[in-house]
């Protein structure tokens, strides 16, 4: 098996030029189709675009190096966001998992990035024995055996994650807030989404277990204007911080608003608030001093990421976030188990590629990504940032304005 350092080195390798002999041959590979379902229109399309560059980087790296000799991958690019909803829309991320299932081609996907998505997706995905991994979704309940009868009722896991769940997003945050911020009150809000009530739940949950006093709970309409009622009443009660559970729709709201409001109070929420669109749209001075976790260890300040990070800044120009390593690494552990399959003389079809990445073992940017038997990874890092901005970087430059602070202390 490779090293780490070996596999980054072999990552950075990637061909400037395919000479014609080399476009020939895979001119006449067979491609084997990845679908790519992310949110791209709507509130958390930036975060997108930088979450669907880092897949698309891999699969060209691949194919450069020929990886996956007599194939290659293909991606079907598909976005659950539409403008009616503002955001993903389950509706739309139900009817893009029966576009994959039906296509035969599709052999395996990588997405979706919202819970919300994925809870509309896998059971559809399920029945179509097409494995997904997921580089940003965090809902524990999509692959919690307690659920598996919802969103698994094939029987076998198909929703594996590069992350880890708010099972220990939320609680680790509540800890970081009791142990090193030493917050005494809290005031939670969601956004009703099933991201956002889950992690919600999950962090109250531990803070009230750390002795945090809740000071109450409101539910924002994402598609509302205006939280300022919400935000005075919040005020008169004093609280020490603000916790928010949700993604960018009402997130980059609520940022403007309590910046306006609550300018003293400690505030902070999960990935959906790790964000491009908490530089750009919710901007300085009001995002400054947020805090907010990935499920995932940082990685794109890791020594072993410096080439990839350049080689990202140059093709797409901009910053990579920690989720668009993620998802370079959800293509990589698809693309061993495909080679896998070949070299066990097996088709290549969604049945085995499915088995093959339930046993993945793969060195990656992140390390080693492995997964238990309902589909999580093995790896439950939680990273901490805080947003502060640095004028010496562009103000969406994710990996200078949010500032990592560390792992955070497990439940």
């Amino acid at each position: 098996m490779l090293t780490r350092r070996e596999a980054v080195q072999l990552i950075a390798m990637t061909a400037a030029a395919v000479t014609l002999a080399g476009v020939a041959a895979q001119a006449a590979d067979a491609a084997i189709k990845i679908g790519l379902d992310l949110s791209l229109t709507g509130a958390d399309a930036e975060s997108a675009a930088r979450i669907r560059n880092g897949a698309l980087m891999a699969f060209e790296e691949l194919n450069a190096r020929r990886e996956l000799p007599g194939y290659t991958l293909e991606p079907l690019i598909l976005d659950d966001g539409t403008a009616t909803a503002g955001q993903y829309d389950p509706a739309q991320a139900a009817t893009n998992a029966r576009k994959m299932v039906s296509d035969k081609a599709v052999v395996a996907a990588i997405g979706p990035m919202m819970s919300g998505a994925g809870k509309a997706m896998a059971p559809i995905l399920s029945q179509g024995n097409l494995a997904t991994i997921t580089p940003s979704s965090t809902n524990p309940d999509i692959t919690s055996p307690k659920f598996a009868g919802e969103y698994r009722p094939a029987g076998k896991a198909i929703y594996f994650r590069t992350v880890t769940t708010d099972a220990f997003q939320g609680p680790n945050l509540a800890n970081y807030f009791a142990d090193k911020l030493k917050v005494q009150s809290v005031y939670v809000l969601d956004d009703s989404g099933a991201y956002g009530v889950g992690i919600a739940d999950a962090f109250q949950k531990r803070a009230e277990e750390k002795g945090i006093k809740v000071l109450g709970r409101d539910r924002l309409d994402p598609k509302a204007a205006d939280y300022t009622t919400i935000l005075t009443k919040i005020k008169a009660l004093n609280p020490d911080a603000l916790y928010y559970g949700g993604v960018s729709q009402a997130g980059v709201k609520l940022a403007k608003q309590s910046y306006d409001v609550l300018p003293k109070v400690i505030k902070g929420g999960g990935d959906g608030m790790y964000s491009a669109e908490m530089l750009s749209a919710a901007g300085f001075p009001a995002a400054d001093g947020w805090y907010a976790t990935i499920a995932s260890p940082h990685t794109t300040e890791d020594k072993v990421a410096d080439a990839w990070v350049k080689q990202y800044q140059a093709k797409y120009g901009m910053a990579p976030s920690d989720y668009a390593i993620t998802a370079y690494d959800a293509a990589l552990v698809i693309a061993d188990a495909v080679k896998r399959v070949i070299a066990d003389g097996k088709d290549v079809n969604r049945d085995t590629v499915r088995d093959y990445i339930q046993t993945a073992k793969v060195n990656t940017l992140q390390g080693t990504v492995a997964f238990d038997a309902n589909g999580d990874l093995r790896d439950r890092t939680i990273s901490v940032f805080q947003i502060k901005k640095d004028p010496n970087y562009s103000a969406d430059d994710m990996v200078h304005q949010y500032h990592y602070i560390g792992v955070a202390p497990q439940s």
